[in-house]
């Protein structure tokens, strides 16, 4: 049922909003100690922990992980037969990469067409300021009891928060998980994260002399280590539409969810006129269902500098983003003898795996669910929709493992023209206004007395 009444309370905190995301880009909270002095992370949280607190959570502080960095904590708990939910968000940015890039200062929230730009205005401290913006619209009208987390190194994938729930289980335990690091597909439409990609990521070393010799002397039977590693990735990618290919792993599968206009991605993705995209299938399919390569780097003699001489080594750093129902250690192996087979003319190759993560696929059937669905059309109008997401988030298969009766819905204010990531970051204030509304419905909506089931493996 439709509530003007919160309605109003969401729109009236909306400058407040605005304010809260000013201070918090202006903090360069990049968890990176070569980069960035590591008290401006400690300042975010902190700001975080003392926002929180006011917006009436109890005992919020800063837990130290095992990976250096602080995750914020706080709770409140639930009233009498009422379901608990975790509200998690990251407080940590990526940094902001060519500050030339930028149209506008990288950590001051500007605000341009309609849009707030500034590193982290998504990813993910709109998201921050959605889960505030929720809970000053409910007051001390809360229908559930809330176990916060904020985290203060996701970018950095250096697992410190999924170290610590391993840890500390006791902390986090929820009916229903609110992951707010993800988006809708669209501005205007209401979505849910129910698929993230898993990952495996390797470093392959060619080797085919002792050392660099001469190319005039020597080219044409010496063989050429960088030659080798071009024709070797070359195999991982059909010659024809650029799709994955890789032996002993199925590349073919479909996406049943909400779609992705292949025009749209086109200007999302920044792709060049002219330029095809790579692959078969829907854009979905390519996306959400399907391995996806990714060459990250080389190391070979620079063009500037480099010698007329044989190269005798080169190396690659190589990345499969992998879907849900392939098994990451499977992949690992299949990427792993792929590349060893593909190997031309004897030359020796050594591959070192840097990481490897599981992908990770909700159950949508539960309460928590039909609680979200009632929020997103209370707000814009339509059902839920869902799509799945080219990232990977560890920390979710960490909480699916540890609370395997617990609902986890990835949702948030990141949507496709935020260019997370990237410069010129963005978020639309709508979508944070909206998401905020939808937060404080579906607390009200998923109130009630329920068995938790919710024991920590």
């Amino acid at each position: 049922m439709d509530d003007p009444d919160l309605a109003a309370r969401v729109a009236a905190l909306m400058p407040r909003a605005k304010a809260d995301l000013t201070e918090l880009v202006a903090i360069p909270s990049v968890a990176d100690p070569r980069q960035y002095p590591p008290e401006k992370c400690r300042q975010a949280a902190q700001w975080v922990a003392d926002a929180f607190t006011e917006a009436g959570l109890q005992d919020v502080h800063l837990a130290p992980t095992p990976d250096g960095s602080h995750a914020v904590l706080g709770h409140r708990p639930p009233p009498p037969g009422a379901p608990t939910v975790l509200l998690y968000c990251h407080y940590d940015v990526q940094p902001p990469l060519d500050d030339a890039a930028w149209t506008t200062e990288p950590f001051a929230l500007t605000e341009r067409d309609g849009r707030w730009y500034g590193r982290g205005t998504a990813d993910c401290k709109g998201n921050i300021v959605m889960h505030l913006t929720a809970l000053r619209a409910l007051g001390d009208d809360l229908p559930v009891g809330i176990r916060f987390v904020a985290e203060g190194s996701e970018e950095q994938g250096t697992g410190g928060l999924e170290q610590y729930v391993a840890q500390h289980p006791e902390q986090f335990t929820a009916d229903a998980l609110l992951v707010c690091d993800t988006g809708n597909a669209a501005v205007g439409i209401g979505t849910a994260t129910i698929t993230l990609r898993g990952l495996v990521n390797v470093v392959v070393t060619f080797s085919s002399l002792r050392g660099e010799i001469h190319s005039g002397m020597f080219g044409g039977p010496a063989p050429d280590a960088l030659a080798a590693l071009i024709q070797t990735l070359s195999t991982l990618r059909d010659p024809e539409t650029g799709a994955t290919r890789i032996q002993g792993m199925d590349c073919e599968g479909t996406w049943e969810g909400v779609g992705y206009d292949e025009q749209r991605f086109r200007a999302d993705a920044g792709v060049l006129n002219g330029v095809q995209l790579t692959g078969t299938g829907s854009v979905a399919d390519r996306l959400w269902a399907r391995p996806a390569l990714t060459v990250l780097g080389i190391d070979c003699p620079p063009v500037v500098g480099s010698a007329a001489a044989v190269p005798h080594t080169a190396r690659a750093r190589v990345s499969l983003r992998i879907p849900p129902g392939t098994d990451p250690t499977a992949a690992l192996d299949a990427l792993t003898r792929h590349l060893t087979e593909a190997t031309p003319w004897g030359v020796q190759v050594s591959i070192e795996t840097e990481s490897t993560g599981s992908p990770f696929r909700a159950g949508t059937e539960g309460p928590a669910y039909t609680a979200l669905d009632a929020a997103m059309q209370q707000v814009y109008g339509k059902p839920l929709a869902y799509l799945g997401q080219g990232g990977s988030i560890p920390l979710c298969n960490v909480l699916a493992d540890t609370y395997p009766g617990a609902e986890i819905i990835l949702m948030g204010v990141e949507e496709p023209r935020c260019l997370i990531h990237a410069p010129n970051e963005s978020v639309d204030p709508t979508e944070i206004q909206n998401m905020a509304h939808v937060e404080a419905a579906f607390l009200r909506a998923y109130a009630g007395p329920r068995p938790s089931g919710l024991e920590a493996s």
